[in-house]
């Protein structure tokens, strides 16, 4: 039992707030969350909050604008029934990849969304790796951006031999790879590719040395699965034994798992910020890994008013 932190859970991912819950040995908050019959969100909080530090567990993963809609107005309840601190806990923020002007006259919806939240009442956010950094500067409240790196290279240690090599999928990722083959003592290689429409990609050229090792792709989140599987075809195609994939974010949209399934990904190693689904469970080559305890810790070190990038050092 922590003083004064009361922990609940939105609809959109409560076995990870059952876990987290569980690391804090705490009982998750009382809360009635339903719909009206033309879809309209109602929340009631069935426990006194006042004087509180609440944290709201609910990452907007699919279905995106239902999960964002119940976790802006579960932020308006708590914030009219005073509690005294709001966290937003998001393990996946939604709308992130809108971070910019990519073309004139289009939104930068990851910046409405921040406003949206900040509006509603919270008075922080949680978070695990941001499509982009710099998302944190779109908000107007203290954000902390968690890893899931820790828990996806203590599974790289555990489950892989020294013959490795870690692949960025794109560009984009390549600080993200360095940093993981930097913890593994592994080489890096980096794919470039072009993108001509959302959620298209097409494999142009691979920089580095594959052949004869044993790969794994890192990406902060899979969607329908286009990059990943593209690139594992590029790597075995230069002479890679074997290729596997880690992400933080499995969102697995339109035909992921297919193409997942028939792909020469060996596994996906994911972890638990967007639940699985059914269809996904079935797949064999997909491993969850729960990162209830860096969120729990991060949890208790915020109440405590403790630091939280010491997590990573």
């Amino acid at each position: 039992m922590i003083n004064g932190l009361l922990l609940f859970s939105g609809m959109a991912n409560p076995v990870l707030a059952r876990g987290i819950a569980t690391y804090l040995g705490l009982e998750p908050g009382k809360i009635e969350i339903r719909n009206f019959s033309d879809g309209e969100v109602f929340i009631k909080i069935k426990e006194n909050v006042r004087g509180r530090d609440v944290f709201l567990i609910q990452p907007t993963c699919p279905p995106v604008n239902q999960n964002l809609m119940e976790l802006l107005i579960m932020i308006d309840a708590f914030r009219r029934a005073s509690a005294s601190r709001i966290t937003a806990v998001i393990p996946y923020y939604g709308y992130a990849r809108q971070d910019r002007k990519v073309d004139p006259r289009v939104p930068i919806s990851a910046k409405l969304v921040a406003d949206l939240i900040f509006t509603a009442g919270a008075s922080r956010v949680l978070t695990m790796d941001l499509h982009a950094g710099q998302i944190q500067g779109f908000f107007n409240i203290p954000v902390d951006n968690l890893f899931a790196a820790p828990v996806l290279l203590n599974h790289i240690k555990e489950n892989f031999d020294n013959n490795l090599v870690i692949v960025s999928p794109d560009t984009g990722g390549t600080e993200r790879a360095n940093a993981y083959a930097k913890r593994l003592g592994a080489s890096l290689a980096i794919i470039g590719k072009r993108r001509d429409s959302p959620n298209t990609s097409e494999v142009m050229y691979l920089i580095g040395e594959v052949k004869g090792k044993r790969a794994i792709l890192v990406d902060d989140m899979v969607d329908t699965g286009g990059t990943l599987t593209n690139a594992a075809d590029a790597v075995i195609a230069q002479g890679a034994t074997e290729v596997h994939a880690c992400c933080t974010h499995a969102v697995l949209s339109g035909p992921a798992l297919e193409r997942i399934n028939n792909s020469a990904l060996r596994s996906l190693i994911i972890t638990d910020t967007v639940p699985l689904h059914e269809e996904a469970i079935k797949i064999g080559k997909i491993k969850a890994l729960s990162t209830a305890v860096l969120f729990g810790e991060a949890i208790r070190r915020i109440h405590n008013s403790d630091s939280v990038s010491s997590l990573f050092i």
